[in-house]
Parts: C-alpha cells; sequence; structure tokens
C-alpha cells in the first residue's frame, strides 16, 4: 500500500530553517521563524517562567492524566488574563475554556467544534493570513473564503474592501480575526475599525473566530484584547483561540486555550459537551507543563509582575528595533518610504520586496525570510542591523 504514496514537500519555513543551520557566513542572519530573540539570537526562557519551574519541581506531586479540559486553574487564570477579571461574559457564566496543544490545537479543535455546528458554514480568512491557518480550518472540513486585508502597495489595511466583503458573507458564517499583532503584516485594526467590523457582524448575524497568539506584544495585554473583549460584551456567540508560545516563550512546551463564548450559561454549558467529546476523540487530554507553569506565574503576585515586566521588555525591545531599522534605512541612500515598519505591531511585516530579491538576500547575504518578504523584526538586533542595512542596499540596487 505505501508504494502509492508521493513524497510532500517540506513546509518552506522548515526547510528554511534547515538552510540557515546549514549555513556557515559569520554574519547570517535569520529573519524567518517566528520566535522571539534577544540581542544575542537567542530564544531565552523567561525568568518568571524559570522560577515557577523550580516550584513545580518542588510541590508537583503526580503526572496522573488530566482532563480533556485541562486544568480548570489554568483555564480560569487564562480567561481573566484574556477577557479581563471582572468581565460581563464570564460573570455571567457565558465563557468556557479549553487548555489545548498550542494555539494551533485551540485553532483545530475550534474548526472541528464549528464544523459539527454547522456543516453548511464558511468560514472567512484575512487575505494574507497566516500560512497555517487555512489547513488547520480546513483539515476539519469547513470551506474556506478569503477577504482583503492587506494592502501591499500602500502597506495598510484595505478596510473599506475588507468590510465590502464580508458583507456577502452569509449568516452564521464565521469570521477569523486576528486579536493583534497580524501575523504576516503586522498591521492591526484600530479600535475605530474593530467597533466598525462588530457593527457589521452583528447586523449580519456572523460569528467571530478570533485568533489571538500574540497579546501583550502589541500595545499591551489589555489595549492587545480590546477587540476580543469588545466583541464578547456585544456578540452572543464567538470563539477565542490563544497560545501561550510568545508572550510565554513556551513554544516546545505547546500551550494555549480555546474559548467558547455562548449566549446563555446553558448553551455555553452544552457547548463545552460537545467541544470536550471532540477532545477526546482527537488527542484525549493536553500536555500539562506548560499550563502548570503559566497557572502558576498567574497565580501568584511576584510572579506575575515579573512576567509582565519582562514581557513589557519584549514588547519595547521590537518596537525600538522597528525605529531603529527606519532610522539606519532612511539614512541610507536606499529609496522608498518604510516608515510603515515603525507604524506596525508585534513581530512581524513585511518588508515589501519581490521573491528573487528575497532570493539574491539569502545567496548573496545568508539574510533569510520567506519568499513573501514577511521577516521576524525580532531576528535583528542592533550588532546586524547595519550589515542587513547594507545588504538589503545592495539587492535593491541590482536592476
Amino acid at each position: 500500500m505505501f508504494e502509492v504514496l508521493k513524497p510532500i514537500p517540506q513546509d518552506p519555513i522548515l526547510a528554511m530553517m534547515a538552510s540557515y543551520r546549514e549555513d556557515t557566513h559569520p554574519q547570517k542572519i535569520d529573519l524567518g521563524i517566528g520566535v522571539y530573540k534577544n540581542d544575542l539570537g537567542e530564544t531565552p526562557i523567561m525568568q518568571a517562567v524559570q522560577q515557577a519551574e523550580a516550584r513545580l519541581l518542588q510541590s508537583e506531586t503526580t503526572k496522573s492524566y488530566t482532563a480533556p479540559a485541562g486544568s480548570p486553574l489554568f483555564n480560569l487564570r487564562s480567561a481573566q488574563l484574556v477577557f479581563g477579571a471582572e468581565h460581563p461574559a464570564l460573570n455571567d457564566g457565558r465563557v468556557i475554556s479549553a487548555q489545548t496543544p498550542g494555539g494551533c490545537g485551540a485553532l483545530r479543535m475550534g474548526a472541528e467544534f464549528l464544523r459539527g455546528c454547522s456543516s453548511e458554514s464558511r468560514v472567512w480568512v484575512s487575505t494574507p493570513t497566516w500560512a497555517n491557518h487555512i489547513p488547520l480550518l480546513g483539515g476539519a472540513g469547513l470551506d474556506i473564503v478569503e477577504y482583503p486585508y492587506y494592502d501591499y502597495a500602500n502597506k495598510a489595511i484595505q478596510f473599506d474592501a475588507m468590510l465590502q466583503a464580508l458583507e456577502s458573507a452569509r449568516q452564521g458564517d464565521f469570521i477569523l480575526l486576528h486579536g493583534c499583532c497580524h501575523n504576516p503584516s503586522g498591521a492591526d485594526l484600530n479600535r475605530e475599525q474593530w467597533d466598525a467590523v462588530a457593527d457589521l457582524l452583528e447586523r449580519k448575524g456572523l460569528i467571530p473566530f478570533v485568533d489571538m497568539a500574540y497579546q501583550g506584544l502589541g500595545s499591551g495585554l489589555d489595549d492587545d484584547a480590546y477587540g476580543v473583549r469588545m466583541l464578547a460584551a456585544r456578540m452572543p456567540e464567538m470563539l477565542v483561540a490563544t497560545s501561550c508560545s510568545k508572550n510565554f516563550g513556551l513554544y516546545r512546551e505547546r500551550t494555549g486555550t480555546l474559548f467558547i463564548v455562548g449566549e446563555t450559561p446553558e448553551q455555553t454549558s452544552n457547548a463545552g459537551s460537545q467541544l470536550f467529546s471532540k477532545i477526546r476523540s482527537h488527542y484525549s487530554m493536553p500536555p500539562s507543563h506548560g499550563a502548570a507553569i503559566v497557572e502558576t506565574i498567574l497565580s501568584d503576585d511576584e510572579l506575575s509582575t515579573l512576567w509582565q515586566d519582562e514581557l513589557s521588555l519584549m514588547r519595547h525591545r521590537i518596537q525600538g528595533l522597528r525605529q531603529s531599522l527606519v532610522t539606519k534605512i532612511t539614512a541610507s541612500d536606499i529609496q522608498g518610504d518604510f516608515s510603515f515598519i515603525e507604524q506596525q505591531f508585534g513581530m512581524f511585516s513585511f518588508l515589501g520586496i519581490t521573491p528573487q530579491q528575497v532570493e539574491q538576500l539569502r545567496t548573496e547575504h545568508s539574510i533569510y525570510m520567506i519568499d513573501s518578504s514577511r521577516m521576524n523584526v525580532a531576528g535583528l538586533n542592533e550588532q546586524c542591523m547595519d550589515y542587513f542595512v547594507a545588504a538589503l542596499g545592495e539587492v535593491l540596487k541590482t536592476p
């Protein structure tokens, strides 16, 4: 039977990671893989995480199974972080939470749940969106429709075109929205735009599915959650997928959460039973270690303050790198306006160069990013910034 199978091409980001590891250039730069890096080019373990793990080693008494929903305390603390401790949806019992294997697990279980609710409803995703959104959602059997989002020419959100496209969505369709730090563009909705989207969703009976993988890395923990909190207060039903990979640095621990918001506590409870049944039939229960770290941090004032301070430093460092990059490009002989980089949020931006120029950066200068020119700003540092700007200038001069 296996002789009929054909090889599947490797994921381009994973293939690029392998090429980067094999590259011996002393000034090579990795701007492709989506992980936070410090000034040494390392992805460190946060101090709050290290201290929480040390406590767990002393206090943990079992490695027995958890439930399909995961840790109740983790789910509670995560809900309070995302929605705010006094949000009406939480106080009214309209939110059910499930700890998942990373944000990917949250997205996929959300898609499986939605597929069980309706076989006809479609899910709308932005153009562009994170590359794994479509396989995660489409793999559950949901039909995918795209709405315009990022204008590559003007380096801004096509908001009017976005609203116009969503006018053709059918009642009961699901609309995937990036909560903050849009991946891959870095272009985020402002509050007025979030409110306008909510008006449209309410009027047409559409259901928001918000992916918020970067809370705290855009404008701050509360500001980044504006869209989620506003929608949860206004909409009768919604889903939210979150991840602890970036803001807690728990990439390999695969720690995420799926939230379902229902119109009434009874409907929410029924939705939870459906979700937990889906989880049981897929992976039975989530891994516990990352969730135990997060609940330890969020349940302790000292650790929580330390974590928030570290997260703030990460956020300000990324914004500082954006500002420094724009300043250095402006001071060089590179033609064009790159100020959009400074105006965006989170780890990612499109540099706005062609796939051929991306390839030239890779082959001639050992600077790695994916062909769309999406770059991880956090992969830069002050030591390599001048080299990057000089290489970019050489590539853009090439006819």
